[in-house]
């Protein structure tokens, strides 16, 4: 009997310790997939989404209201204004929703094998969910921000892109509201930190628009006497305005054959009124 036991005890604990090695290995492979391969990647820059329109405003011209000397530097505000305001009340709820995205984390989500950055933003004064999703793809990260609010929708993929995992280019595609859920805007951007270069351009892709087409285009380059630029083509008008200024002494040129009457360059000096183009 007592050898019998002593059999018994020595299978049991041989068996439970196979048992446990089993488990071990089972729980470690489990740990394995469930965890991230990786950090969360890292979120494109603000300037990939929100497009810089704070060198033309109203107030520059104050000095100059009362005369007729600073219409080249006015036409360029008028034309950048129109897209200024437009961009600023249709993109409100996305661009809030994307500002809040870097005061978070993002988690990894084993279940669709991505990273989600779930938190909640105002905008228009009213409260709104984001889940902004990142998963990687050949050509890098592709983005999908989807957006609720209460009582109203859910889950409304407002907007989605990709860039590459240098953060140095890429594309947003957006669509217009909940209530109209269609192609709107067409993001593309650039940068390069090391030679000071970026641009955002916006274009228009509302199907049956007469707009369609239609492109605002907005870029840096540091080591150029103009640092600055905007391209504005309007489709309806099969026409281009192109402007120039440095952003700092605010100099700059700009040129439209449709409203000038010829494609030359037309100046503004350091104090915005009309100058001779050199």
């Amino acid at each position: 009997m007592k050898k019998t036991n002593l059999f018994t005890q020595t299978t049991t604990r041989y068996l439970l310790g196979i048992l446990f090695v089993i488990a071990l290995v089972f729980s470690s492979c489990t740990k394995d997939e469930d965890a991230a391969p990786e950090p969360a990647p890292e979120l494109p820059p603000e300037a990939s989404f929100v497009m810089n329109f704070t060198d033309f405003t109203e107030a520059d011209t104050t000095a100059y209201k009362s005369s007729d000397s600073y219409q080249n530097w006015g036409y360029s505000a008028a034309n950048v204004l129109v897209w200024n305001v437009v961009l600023t009340v249709t993109l409100a709820v996305p661009v809030a929703s994307f500002y809040e995205a870097f005061n978070h984390e993002g988690v990894f989500d084993p279940a669709t094998d991505s990273w989600v950055w779930s938190y909640n933003f105002v905008a228009n004064g009213v409260a709104h969910l984001a889940e902004l999703h990142a998963s990687l793809v050949d050509d890098g990260v592709k983005w999908e921000m989807y957006i609720s609010k209460n009582n109203h929708y859910t889950d409304f993929l407002w907007y989605s892109g990709v860039s590459n995992l240098s953060n140095t280019n890429g594309y947003w595609e957006l669509n217009k509201t909940p209530q109209t859920p269609s192609d709107f805007l067409y993001i593309e951007w650039n940068r390069d930190p090391v030679n000071g270069t970026a641009d955002i351009k916006y274009t228009n892709i509302i199907q049956g628009n007469a707009d369609n087409g239609s492109y605002i285009y907005y870029g840096v380059n540091e080591q150029l006497p103009y640092n600055r630029f905007y391209d504005i083509y309007s489709s309806s008008k099969d026409n281009i305005t192109n402007i120039e200024w440095h952003n700092v002494n605010v100099e700059g040129r700009v040129r439209d054959e449709l409203h000038f009457g010829h494609f030359d360059w037309n100046c503004w000096d350091a104090n915005l009124l009309d100058t001779d183009c050199e």
